[in-house]
């Protein structure tokens, strides 16, 4: 009776990206449930490293590097996904994960493997470093301010540099990435328009022109890749459309990397398709945050850990 409550539910399950990361992340859920014991090995073994001890141990510094984030990003989302199926939540309507998290959603979905996906998102987090020296690249996150404006001032803080808008995470905040002089002209002309500028701690500059470079290698990666249909539709970052083809998947993720995570026009139209309640399965509470601040009647549930998929399991069965 509660497997069929599940499955009738036009569920859609979310997974987060890069900045949800903690040492201790994936530990609870590995201890108590097998299948999330066997994703751990399996990312070990397609990576050639502990991943695992990574997630569990840390240290926070080396977590923190691009390249061992993503992975284990991925792999402790994974573990949440299929820690949730194998305790009978039935399978989501729709999935879709913010930038890094959209291999996760890619793997939940059946359409790439899990040794697949973490191997190349260990490239990607590298190329993605590589592309940029350290220090000549930014991001800041601005609040409070309209899309309009923010994308008005970063082609007038440009000045013959890169400064565009990189994230469209919700209605209230958006991320601006580029040259660290463009940047940095960039906040201090938001600060006179938005109610607050924050400069990031990152390693380099995602989502705009100067990751091309990251891009062009990522490409040459993904096309070796098989890419298998998915079993239910995946709603892409950088076009915000629901698609079930393999090809357009493996376009999407080439254009993401360069491109603006369009995450509100992602979550607009997963509700305007009539998904919910939205699962965030991973890493920390961030798309659930988000969430309020896109659509505050939307149910969020999320999974990271024993506690949180036996409370979402009953919301689930109870249908909230």
């Amino acid at each position: 009776m509660t497997e069929n409550i599940l499955r009738n539910l036009r569920t859609a399950f979310i997974f987060p990206g890069q900045g949800s990361q903690a040492p201790g992340m994936g530990k609870d859920l590995a201890e108590n449930f097998p299948v999330a014991r066997q994703v751990f090995e399996e990312a070990d073994d397609a990576l050639g490293f502990a991943i695992s001890r990574l997630c569990f141990e840390g240290p926070a510094e080396e977590l923190q590097l691009t390249e061992n984030t993503q992975p284990a990003i991925l792999t402790v989302s994974v573990a949440a996904f299929r820690a949730m199926r194998d305790a009978g939540v039935g399978a989501p309507a729709f999935v879709a994960g913010h930038s890094l998290g959209e291999y996760s959603a890619l793997v939940a979905a059946g359409a790439l493997s899990l040794a697949d996906a973490v191997r190349t998102v260990r490239s990607r987090g590298r190329y993605m470093q590589e592309a940029v020296p350290v220090g000549t690249g930014a991001m800041a996150a601005v609040l409070g301010a309209e899309l309009s404006e923010i994308q008005r001032i970063c082609e007038e803080a440009s000045q013959g540099q890169i400064c565009s808008v990189a994230n469209l995470n919700s209605p209230n905040q958006a991320v601006i990435a580029g040259s660290s002089e463009a940047v940095d002209r960039a906040v201090e002309l938001l600060n006179g328009v938005a109610k607050k500028v924050i400069k990031l701690k990152v390693s380099a500059p995602f989502h705009c022109a100067l990751m091309k470079p990251a891009q062009e290698r990522l490409e040459a990666d993904l096309e070796r890749l098989e890419f298998r249909e998915p079993a239910m539709p995946v709603v892409t970052n950088v076009d915000a459309r629901a698609t079930t083809a393999p090809d357009e998947l493996r376009d999407a993720l080439v254009r993401q990397v360069s491109a603006p995570v369009r995450w509100v026009d992602s979550m607009q139209l997963l509700i305007e398709l009539g998904a919910g309640p939205f699962v965030e399965a991973g890493p920390g509470k961030v798309l659930s945050g988000l969430m309020r601040q896109i659509n505050r009647d939307v149910k969020m549930l999320n999974v990271e850990d024993a506690a949180s998929l036996e409370a979402t399991k009953a919301a689930l069965a109870a249908g909230n």
